[in-house]
């Protein structure tokens, strides 16, 4: 069965966005010509094994106008546009994503995410959307988290969590560029 998958960058203090919603302290980019050959293989072997992307209409916002236009990610920006997606929005009516097909709005990505589950495909990606990835853990939707945790602090921000969260460590990698890659299952 597919399973909803939370990634999320953040930085050592548990920040994933800074106080004025921002992610300078995002490093290790998959794309770039010196990075990390286990990172870069860790994080696409991520991308090939998911086939949707979730997006919340924040997200969305901040994305659109450049994942679909950029030449610079590579292979990465590839995949990625080209996935299909849902946005979470009670606002929008369409979703477009430059010359790739569209995001379909979804008004209630709760329902959205359990009927993709049931369908054949690989993995369903939630990229960012704090408040939608909160939302999401109430409706007991999301299987795992993975943190890319940044080799720095803001101690003032956004932190990933508000509420506790009762989750399951099946997965902790080092890079040598100073990401550590902390996977979580959601104990339900």
């Amino acid at each position: 069965m597919r399973k909803l998958i939370v990634q999320q960058w953040v930085t050592v203090d548990n920040i994933a966005a800074e106080e004025d919603g921002g992610l300078s302290f995002v490093s290790g980019e998959p794309f770039s010509e010196t990075t990390n050959p286990a990172f870069k293989e860790s994080v696409m072997g991520f991308v090939d094994a998911v086939d949707t992307l979730i997006l919340g209409a924040n997200t969305y916002a901040q994305t659109k106008d450049y994942w679909p236009y950029t030449d610079e990610q590579g292979e990465y920006g590839k995949k990625l546009n080209n996935l299909t997606k849902f946005v979470a929005s009670t606002k929008l009516d369409d979703a477009p994503w430059g010359d790739f097909p569209a995001a379909t709005v979804t008004r209630d990505p709760a329902t959205t995410i359990r009927d993709l589950k049931k369908q054949n495909g690989k993995h369903i990606w939630l990229w960012g959307s704090l408040t939608l990835m909160r939302s999401l853990l109430s409706t007991d939707v999301v299987d795992e988290i993975t943190l890319l945790i940044c080799p720095t602090s803001r101690g003032k921000g956004t932190r990933i969590f508000e509420n506790r969260q009762n989750l399951k460590l099946i997965e902790a990698t080092a890079f040598e560029n100073g990401i550590a890659l902390l996977r979580y299952a959601i104990k339900k």
